[in-house]
């Protein structure tokens, strides 16, 4: 399993030793848990765009003009 090294701030790591008390986890385990749920959470950003908008209820060619006038 691949290591890594993190800076965090002392007061957010006394709540996060404070919750694994708790919880009865690791750092280890709190930490992968917290990825976990920040790639579950962030995932749809990977797309390549491809069929993005398909599902939206307006019409497309004119979102992309009025977006394009904002630039």
């Amino acid at each position: 399993m691949p290591r890594t090294i993190v800076d965090i701030p002392e007061a957010q790591m006394r709540d996060v030793d404070r919750l694994c008390q708790a919880l009865g986890i690791s750092r280890a385990e709190a930490v992968r848990r917290a990825l976990a749920d920040f790639v579950r959470q962030n995932d749809a950003a990977t797309t390549d765009g491809f069929g993005l908008w398909k599902d939206l209820p307006v019409d497309r060619a004119r979102l992309v003009a009025q977006l394009r006038q904002r630039w």
